[in-house]
């Protein structure tokens, strides 16, 4: 539901999402960044925080922040450095997280989303900066009954995260979650991160006040920021619930921005309500200082531009693409684009090689998609490579193969290393002779009179019902080709 502010009222929202950037390894060592590996089997002397284990950085991860912030426009300064901040979670094991504080490995950037109220619009909402930092770890409570022991998995202990800290230029729910929306689209049609929500590669912060019109004076409710939001839908609801929320509380308190400092709220899914959980720490309260361990980070403007040159067309631009030149619907694809830039090479070189856009498209989305869904892999190390799929269906195209028959094949090659003409010949698929077809055809037609009949009525459909019957006597058979010649007997006689 929409929630509707008084006139008088102007929401302003500022958004801070962590994401986490597609590395193999951790950012200060080499464990793995694996999502669900059993707990604590992920983790070293770094991670672990133990005395003399020392910091090494990845040099992935800052390539994979810079074009980050090349992709949401900002400035890339030729320097940063890490920095230390201070504070305590049984999940910390350090007792600090290394970040970034006054140089960030971006600075001021900004991201044109749609305008939601004029068709055609944008507007541009502003990025205050973007900086690295590891991840904490992770506290398991006993949420069934609430009496047992609270554990720690520390697997995600310095993990790499980039947040992107918006400017407080959004007006509506609906504007949070355009935002959201493209700048996810980007972070993985780029490869900068999978955006797993629920596997917490994309996580979201928002910071919501009111601006309130009291005749000719503007005041400020005080700052609330919303966390623990699994989904776009939570935050849009969390950011309207808020709106409601500040402007019940003004009404009954007055408390302005000045007189009450900022809170943090955590966000119900079940009751669709935030709580109060603790006023807001300042920098001050994290004894900020430069880590000793890590050198400032200098970049090059050659290595800048280097990554410039990668970032090819945006999603938009993609998007925009792909329905004129492969002939398939927008919302198809929006589809493949949302899946990120390797999806798009592997559906482009699919549509080229079988000739087929539209078909192309249905199988990536209906076979691959779902096959990569259930094994979880990316598309790099999807068994069935773009050049075998684009053969096999160039292959139903020609007619050499029926629909039915070439789902078995793409089945075979996906649990199989094998060329199409071999998953062919492993499955015993061979091609059936005109002369066969017409034969078996023949054989159908005098023992299914009625069909005869209906179809000399006009009722060509009625052909339909042999092509079971075809398929049970030669598996082999198209159906396409059943059906075109036994309209093309019925007719003849």
């Amino acid at each position: 539901m929409t929630v509707t502010a008084p006139n008088t009222v102007t929401t302003i929202i500022g958004l801070e999402v962590h994401v986490q950037l597609k590395t193999e390894t951790k950012l200060f060592c080499g464990c793995k960044t694996q999502f669900g590996a059993p707990p604590n089997t992920q983790v070293c002397p770094v991670c672990l925080g133990l005395p003399g284990a020392l910091p090494v950085m990845n040099d992935r991860a800052i390539e994979l922040a810079v074009k980050a912030g090349l992709a949401i426009n900002c400035d890339i300064p030729p320097m940063s450095k890490w920095d230390r901040k201070q504070y305590f979670y049984p999940d910390l094991p350090k007792g600090y997280q290394i970040s970034q504080f006054d140089l960030p490995i971006c600075g001021e950037g900004y991201l044109d989303i749609p305008d939601d109220e004029n068709d055609g619009d944008t507007v541009r909402i502003g990025i205050t900066r973007a900086h690295l930092e590891e991840d904490a770890g992770k506290s398991m409570h006993d949420e069934a009954s609430g009496t047992g022991d609270t554990r720690i998995d520390l697997n995600r202990c310095g993990t790499p995260l980039l947040e992107i800290v918006s400017e407080p230029d959004m007006r509506s729910s609906a504007q949070a979650q355009a935002y959201l929306t493209q700048l996810k689209a980007l972070m993985i049609h780029m490869g900068i991160s999978d955006c797993e929500m629920q596997e917490g590669s994309l996580r979201v912060d928002a910071n919501v006040n009111l601006h309130i019109n009291v005749g000719e004076k503007k005041i400020a409710t005080p700052i609330v920021e919303v966390k623990n939001m699994n989904s776009f839908r939570a935050v849009e609801a969390a950011i309207e619930h808020e709106v409601v929320r500040q402007y019940d509380v003004w009404q009954e308190t007055g408390k302005t921005i000045k007189e009450e400092p900022k809170t943090t709220r955590g966000w119900d899914d079940t009751k669709e309500i935030t709580f109060q959980q603790r006023e807001k720490e300042e920098s001050a309260d994290y004894r900020y200082f430069p880590d000793p361990d890590l050198l400032p980070v200098r970049i090059l403007r050659e290595q800048v531009e280097a990554i410039r040159s990668t970032l090819g067309e945006t999603p938009d631009q993609t998007r925009d693409r792909l329905p004129g030149q492969y002939g398939i619907k927008p919302y198809d694809a929006d589809v493949i684009v949302k899946s990120g830039s390797q999806m798009v090479v592997y559906f482009e070189r699919v549509a080229e090689l079988s000739g087929d856009g539209k078909r192309a498209s249905s199988w990536v989305q209906q076979d691959v998609m779902r096959t990569m869904k259930d094994r979880q892999i990316d598309v790099s190390d999807f068994p069935v490579d773009a050049d075998k799929l684009g053969d096999l269906l160039k292959r139903i195209a020609a007619g050499d193969i029926d629909n039915s028959r070439a789902k078995d094949v793409f089945n075979h090659l996906v649990d199989n290393d094998q060329s199409v003409d071999e998953a062919i010949q492993s499955l015993g698929i061979e091609s059936v002779d005109s002369s066969e077809i017409d034969a078996l055809v023949q054989e159908l037609l005098d023992a299914n009179p009625k069909i005869v009949e209906d179809v000399l009525s006009g009722n060509e459909k009625a052909v339909g019902a042999l092509i079971g019957q075809a398929k049970k006597k030669n598996p082999n058979a198209n159906p396409q080709v059943i059906r075109e010649t036994a309209l093309r007997i019925i007719k003849s006689k």
